[in-house]
């Protein structure tokens, strides 16, 4: 029904904002990847929108990018996601960063989303498998062979972000082995 708004930004209320639209105010639901890419308030801004209607609410939910609503899209489908957890899905990581996880089956990167328990992440990748990737217009996880994995696991349990650990990876020379590609990954990470 509504698909886009483009109008004035109001009001910043995470992770609520309020578009301004020839006089119109529309509250909208956003991740805070989106939230955190807003102008200030007064600034022009266009968000692409997905409508919910249920019985007791109608609510609409705005994304920066095609790629997030349609991810978020894929989400609401599965059985016990509803669009609260799709948002803190996308809060949590990219759209990028998901679509790579469910192609590792990387449960451990779900289960840091706040709300999100080991037994729904794995529900999650398991019906997601196959349905995020090129075919959305996502970009396709690049292939990561088990000694980048492997660095990127000890990175993360060292308490860096996936973009902090994504970012050492490709700094790394191909066929580096995990010792050594994790030492060299630090050295990256304290610069």
């Amino acid at each position: 029904m509504i698909g886009r708004l483009q109008g004035q930004l109001a009001a910043k209320n995470p992770p609520q904002v309020l578009v301004d639209c020839h006089g119109v105010g529309y509250e909208v639901d956003v991740p805070m990847s989106t939230f955190y890419n807003l102008p200030d308030v007064g600034g022009a801004v266009t968000l692409l929108t997905h409508f919910v209607v249920r019985e007791d609410a109608q609510i609409l939910y705005g994304f920066a990018t095609s790629q997030e609503r349609e991810a978020f899209r894929q989400l609401i489908k599965i059985t016990g996601v509803g669009p609260r957890m799709a948002l803190s899905v996308l809060s949590g990581m990219s759209v990028a960063d998901l679509a790579q996880a469910i192609t590792q089956q990387a449960v451990g990167r779900l289960v840091k989303v706040p709300g999100i328990g080991k037994k729904t992440a794995e529900r999650l990748l398991l019906e997601l498998k196959g349905k995020m990737g090129p075919d959305l217009g996502l970009p396709a996880a690049a292939p990561v062979s088990d000694n980048q994995h492997d660095i990127q696991q000890a990175l993360l349990a060292l308490g860096y972000n996936d973009k902090e650990a994504a970012a050492a990876l490709k700094a790394l020379p191909e066929g580096v082995g995990v010792s050594e590609g994790i030492k060299l990954a630090l050295r990256t990470l304290s610069r």
